[in-house]
């Protein structure tokens, strides 16, 4: 459970830093239309759904952030311990989901087209986030907290026994 939960948490984080790297991108221009906002607004339309922008903008973030928590609960539990092989699998991973997602449901549903049919340079940024998502998750899903390192040395409060023979209680 804890590494499902790390893995969620760590998804949330990596999906801000890979936010940044597409806002970045579209503030120089190579962006045009954010594909969250763009999935977002699809879906919407096809609900039939009234909303104002900055609802759907706000909705469009609490959504990008579920799918990268969820995606991460996923390494999370599937992630190699050593950090050595955990990157180059996140790497993979966040390539992954841009293959899968790029290529796959988000054309399948009409939603935007392929990523060979896309903007090239959308589809840069979009690989390349999802690169930097997927190599933050790999180094954040394998961060324990300092309960979860105390638990993992067996310095929880067990009894043990001191130089001097008495029992104490590590804290």
């Amino acid at each position: 459970m804890r590494r499902l939960i790390r893995g969620a948490t760590a998804g949330a984080r990596a999906t801000a830093l890979m936010s940044s790297v597409m806002v970045g991108a579209q503030q120089v221009g190579l962006m045009g239309g954010m594909p969250p906002e763009k999935i977002t607004a699809k879906l919407l339309n096809r609900g039939g759904i009234r909303r104002s922008s900055e609802q759907q903008d706000a909705l469009a973030t609490l959504l990008h952030f579920g799918f990268g928590a969820a995606a991460g609960a996923g390494l999370g539990l599937l992630a190699p311990r050593r950090l050595i092989a955990r990157v180059p699998a996140g790497v993979a991973y966040g390539a992954a989901i841009w293959g899968v997602s790029y290529l796959g449901w988000v054309p399948a549903l009409g939603i935007m087209a392929p990523a060979d049919r896309d903007r090239r340079d959308r589809q840069a940024v979009m690989l390349a986030s999802h690169l930097v998502y997927g190599a933050a998750l790999a180094v954040l899903v394998g961060r324990r907290t300092k309960h979860e390192q105390r638990d993992a040395d067996g310095s929880a409060a067990e009894p043990q026994s001191s130089p001097t023979g008495t029992r104490t209680t590590s804290s």
